[in-house]
């Protein structure tokens, strides 16, 4: 069946016969606006992206499935980024009418698939008709314990600069999907399917132990240098110490220019975030008994935004910055 022979209207009914009702949902599908609730004494976060077609992803490279996923895994690492509990889901959709309702139900299984996974409940959004590329919008409204949110600007000197799992991989994956390349199933995965660092993000924010984070969208050297400018600080990282994934060392034994893609490439969204010293010790032990991976990659300096690399022969050279625009660069 057609998209066209659903109807919006039915799409709509389709999607909500499959959304299961949860606490804190007063009125979800079916009317101009949700109506939900936050636990007291909670701040609202709030997160919303946008993923077209042929510009974030390809149906020649990625299963409606899978892109059900990533489209909701994103924003929910741009909550766990703020130590914040991602909450309400908000999906928009535009496909052409000769959509096939396979690809529609595959995506929205993904969708729901991540959200559930995280107990977010979907709540609302839209559908329309476009004249040919996909357009998806996603919004996840998530909590945190008032004034308890973790910004980009709380980094000082002295700070270690840690990172959630390995980095390079997603970017590694497009890399040899652009030279014609299949990648192995565990790089496809990062890529397709990254994993949203929700546990990690409440365990820092619920015990105050990230002065600054973010999530790793744009590549690590270009988040990081966002911490540094709005914290104004410097960092050093050490090239070394770079988690990298059994993976990703193999490539780059064979072709080592690759190795800039753990500094520069995007979408692992893991989280990077500073830590005061002294409260190394706890973070380690409470992350060693949750079973998540993290790594001390460098450390915080007094400065005004600069990011320095010291490499494996221990030359210290400062990292030059130029994060993705899309309205500057090209398509």
């Amino acid at each position: 069946m057609k998209l066209k022979d659903l109807g919006e209207l039915g799409l709509i009914e389709q999607i909500r016969r499959s959304v299961p009702v949860k606490p804190g949902v007063h009125r979800g599908i079916g009317d101009d606006a949700a109506e939900t609730s936050l636990p007291e004494g909670h701040h609202l976060l709030t997160s919303t992206d946008l993923l077209i077609e042929e510009i974030h992803f390809r149906h020649d490279w990625t299963c409606c499935e899978d892109l059900g996923h990533k489209a909701v895994a994103v924003n929910l690492s741009d909550i766990a980024a703020m130590g914040g509990m991602p909450r309400y889901l908000y999906l928009g959709l535009a496909c052409p009418g000769e959509t096939n309702l396979d690809d529609i139900n595959a995506f929205l299984k993904g969708a729901l698939d991540e959200a559930e996974q995280h107990n977010v409940t979907l709540v609302g959004g839209d559908t329309c008709r476009s004249p040919g590329p996909w357009m998806i919008s996603v919004t996840i409204e998530g909590s945190v314990t008032a004034h308890q949110a973790i910004g980009r600007d709380g980094a000082q000197p002295g700070d270690l600069i840690m990172v959630s799992g390995t980095v390079g991989d997603s970017s590694l994956a497009l890399h040899l999907l652009n030279d014609g390349i299949e990648p192995e199933e565990a790089l496809l995965a990062r890529h397709h399917r990254p994993t949203a660092q929700v546990e990690l993000g409440c365990l820092l924010g619920d015990n105050r132990l990230a002065r600054a984070m973010i999530d790793i969208s744009d590549g690590l050297a270009g988040d990081l240098e966002h911490i540094l400018q709005a914290s104004g600080v410097d960092g050093l990282i050490e090239e070394d110490l770079l988690p990298l994934s059994k993976t990703f060392r193999q490539y780059i034994d064979r072709a080592p220019g690759l190795q800039e893609l753990a500094l520069y490439g995007g979408e692992d969204y893991e989280l990077l975030f500073t830590v005061a010293p002294d409260k190394l010790t706890e973070v380690t032990a409470l992350c060693l008994e949750r079973k998540l991976s993290i790594t001390t990659i460098g450390v915080i300096q007094k400065g005004s935004g600069a990011l320095s690399l010291q490499d494996k022969r221990g030359v210290v050279r400062p990292i030059l910055v130029s994060g993705y625009d899309h309205f500057c660069s090209e398509m």
